[in-house]
């Protein structure tokens, strides 16, 4: 999926859609992709002269990434965030990388979604850890 595609899964919009490209493969594993540009608002700040992709940031990407596999779940609603836990983070996201996110379901329980997720700079591990989605039909 581009980022068009992705717009018809996730309700984020610019400048919160933080995904480039995602895909479920056939094994039921979530893809998904964001390149770090330079010009985010979110690296403003983050740090002048040395800018580093926020922890948050880099939580969002993941989780908008993994969002794919709650699709048929969330059909007429939205995953929200209800927990994340076990969360390391490894290396700096800096302009230029690319994150790569690999996430995987791991429990459902009612509307409470468990999603191991892994995200990847090239070859080294930038940040991991389990996000805990609620599934909210719209009103």
């Amino acid at each position: 999926m581009d980022r068009e595609q992705i717009k018809t899964v996730l309700p984020h919009r610019e400048p919160m859609l933080l995904v480039d490209e995602a895909y479920l493969d056939e094994t039921g594993v979530a893809h998904g992709s964001y390149t770090v540009r330079g010009d985010e608002w979110f690296l403003q700040g983050h740090f002048p002269g040395n800018p580093v992709t926020p922890g948050v940031i880099q939580l969002e990407i993941m989780a908008q990434s993994c969002a794919l596999l709650l699709s048929e779940q969330t059909a007429g609603g939205v995953a929200y965030y209800a927990g994340i836990e076990n969360v390391r983070f490894r290396r700096k996201v800096r302009p230029g990388d690319v994150m790569e996110v690999q996430g995987i379901l791991t429990k459902s329980k009612g509307s409470f979604y468990f999603i191991h997720a892994r995200a990847r700079v090239g070859a080294e591990l930038c940040c991991q850890g389990d996000l805990i989605f609620a599934v909210e039909k719209e009103r």
